[in-house]
């Protein structure tokens, strides 16, 4: 019994180690770029959290893997075979059941913040984008002015109505953590607010033919007195509509 405990203990201590160590490994090899936006805070503490369950159950499978290799194998002399056990009820209902809370709390936690990062919000500045093979034009409601470069205001709510003219898109800016899909023949929303000025890449994340991989645009990020300027004209909200 004691030698038991020892062993629980030694494992124990491992696999916080080990976890730590992976969960470092997991954060540098990502490289997530820098946020920009009010929405990347709640998706980046999922994107964590995820990355934790994962470092801890993949330390604890390898640790306890590697442990009894070293610990428990046969050795020069064993004559007897190994001890067998044919069930644990504990451990079965442990190992059914707590996965299944963590699922559940992830489920909610997920749900919960998706509805707190599409919520409306008081003055989202419009902005139409349309997709099509292999580019982008963006425009603002009652204007007649399209542009290929997506300029936005700084700390300002966004609502993006976008369209595809031909296939299937998706609108991705890693900055932002926000990404939506555009489908042929209906309007798909997508909410953000930009909180760092500078300049950004939209991606096509969506295979969509031959130069999928050309299909980026400008994004820029500027304040609100050069937004309206780009613009040449009063910007129209959605409560305004």
């Amino acid at each position: 019994m004691q030698n038991n405990s020892r062993h629980f203990a030694a494992i124990g201590v491992l696999v916080v180690i080990f976890t730590f160590v992976v969960y470092w490994v997991l954060d540098v090899v990502l490289l997530f770029p820098e946020p920009a936006s009010v929405q990347a805070g709640p998706i980046d503490a999922m994107i964590q959290g995820h990355l934790w369950i994962i470092a801890f159950l993949f330390s604890l499978v390898i640790v306890i893997m590697v442990y009894a290799l070293f610990l428990f194998r046969r050795r020069e002399g064993d004559t007897e075979e190994g001890e067998y056990f044919h069930g644990n009820t504990t451990l079965e209902i442990l190992w059914t059941v707590l996965p299944m809370i963590v699922v559940i709390a992830f489920g909610y936690w997920a749900t919960v913040s998706l509805s707190e990062i599409t919520q409306r919000q008081d003055n989202e500045v419009i902005v139409n984008a349309e997709g099509f093979q292999w580019g982008w034009n963006f425009s603002l409601p009652n204007s007649d002015t399209i542009t290929q470069e997506l300029v936005l205001p700084v700390d300002t709510p966004i609502r993006m109505d976008m369209t595809s003219k031909d296939v299937l898109h998706n609108f991705w800016v890693p900055e932002f953590r926000v990404k939506q899909d555009i489908v042929p023949g209906r309007t798909t929303y997508l909410r953000f607010t930009p909180t760092i000025e500078g300049e950004y890449t939209l991606i096509c994340s969506e295979l969509c033919g031959l130069n999928h991989t050309g299909m980026i645009a400008n994004v820029r990020v500027v304040s609100k007195t050069e937004f309206a300027t780009f613009w040449n004209q009063d910007v129209q909200t959605a409560s305004s509509k």
